[in-house]
């Protein structure tokens, strides 16, 4: 037989899965994986229901429910004092993760350079390569996660057609501050290039951390790629409702790309989120102010087993130092060995960087039940207590 696709052949299977099987196998608390393991809100869920019994269930419009792409515009101008054009500048897509496809294989060609911040999302650089992108990689790194201003700017040159931005950032938990991103928008200015905005945790911010989209900065309009997803917002990760917000004529191709990859999301679904996301501020303070509070049970937990935790300004995740324990192998052993040691499955940071220098930081999810958190925590210190 003729060889598949280089590219994606040449990726084994996602960690994601490897340490969600692992935990399988050995019935442990999973908070390897960052989904919440409640059911999301049921007032959503009840008008997603009776819009399938009432129908349509046939193809929505290509760029989404006209009430769904209203409510988004409606919600960017709500959140962020951003006037949005639902009819040309919204497109409702499959997921955050067909969003990242659509925008990267709406812009990129062959040959063009894309410029990304690790440790990063692991469909980014499949992504960017199946697109015949060149990959131009800087890195922010524990435990303080700084911009590493230089780097980027030296990654940035003539042929960048686009920077990957991911803030609220995973798996670090950062927030990108204002003046960490002026300087982003000031080198796509620069080099006239595009800014792939993955904001899909955009709700989930710490008190003391604020998300800034990107957009909103002078100049930046045009160049912008907002992605956002439902999953997140309403805590039902598994409903693949995504949003893809720009100027009209950065939308257009990849709206094309959308078209050719799943082109329309279930109409049921896409009528539930946009009645969601007229929901009271309350639900999306509300929203923050609970994540918080799992991160610090999840932290103070961590820390009350023996770990060095790392700041978390945002979304699902909290990670350790695991020497703070006197571990002595790679994050990758350390995630293998808590599973079938400890009862617990983290997610080894290392993975999600393209060398292999970072070795000592484990990621956990705190997007879970409190009392769950709790007794991860328990198992976590009465192991390394032994």
């Amino acid at each position: 037989m003729k060889p598949a696709n280089s590219v994606f052949s040449s990726y084994g299977t996602s960690i994601f899965e490897v340490m969600s099987q692992l935990a399988k196998e050995h019935g442990t608390i999973n908070l390897g994986q960052g989904f919440p393991d409640t059911e999301g809100p049921e007032d959503i869920r009840r008008v997603a229901a009776e819009a399938v019994i009432a129908g349509p269930n046939q193809y929505p419009p290509m760029m989404g429910l006209p009430e769904l792409r209203q409510a988004m515009a409606e919600h960017d101008r709500r959140f962020y004092g951003l006037e949005i054009d639902w009819q040309r500048e919204v497109l409702v897509t499959s997921g955050g993760g067909e969003a990242l496809a659509d925008c990267i294989f709406g812009i990129v060609e062959p040959g063009d350079e894309v410029v990304l911040i690790e440790p990063l999302y692991e469909m980014y650089l499949p992504l960017v390569r199946r697109a015949g992108g060149i990959a131009r990689m800087v890195r922010i790194e524990p435990p303080a996660w700084e911009l590493p201003r230089a780097a980027l700017e030296a990654a940035c040159n003539a042929r960048t057609k686009m920077i990957l931005l991911n803030t609220p950032h995973n798996p670090s938990g950062k927030v990108f501050n204002r003046d960490e991103l002026g300087f982003i928008a000031d080198l796509a200015k620069r080099w006239d290039a595009y800014v792939m905005c993955d904001e899909v945790f955009e709700h989930i911010v710490f008190q003391g951390a604020e998300h800034i989209p990107l957009t909103t900065f002078p100049g930046m309009r045009e160049r912008c790629l907002r992605i956002a997803s439902a999953g997140k917002i309403f805590s039902m990760t598994g409903w693949k409702v995504g949003f893809v917000v720009a100027a009209a004529e950065t939308l257009a191709p990849v709206a094309k790309a959308h078209q050719f990859i799943t082109f329309t999301t279930p109409p049921n679904l896409q009528k539930a989120v946009a009645y969601g996301l007229g929901k009271e501020d309350a639900y999306f303070s509300g929203l923050a102010i609970d994540l918080q509070g799992k991160r610090d049970i999840l932290a103070d937990g961590l820390r009350d087993a023996g770990f060095k935790v790392l700041a978390s300004q945002g979304t699902y995740f909290v990670n350790v130092d695991i020497r703070s324990v006197g571990f002595n192998g790679d994050d990758v052993e350390f995630c293998r060995h808590i599973t079938a040691e400890a009862g617990v499955t983290a997610l080894p940071v290392s993975a999600l960087y393209s060398g292999d220098d970072v070795r000592h930081f484990a990621r956990f999810a705190c997007c879970k039940q409190d009392h769950i958190l709790i007794e991860a925590c328990k198992r976590l210190k009465r192991h390394f207590a032994k």
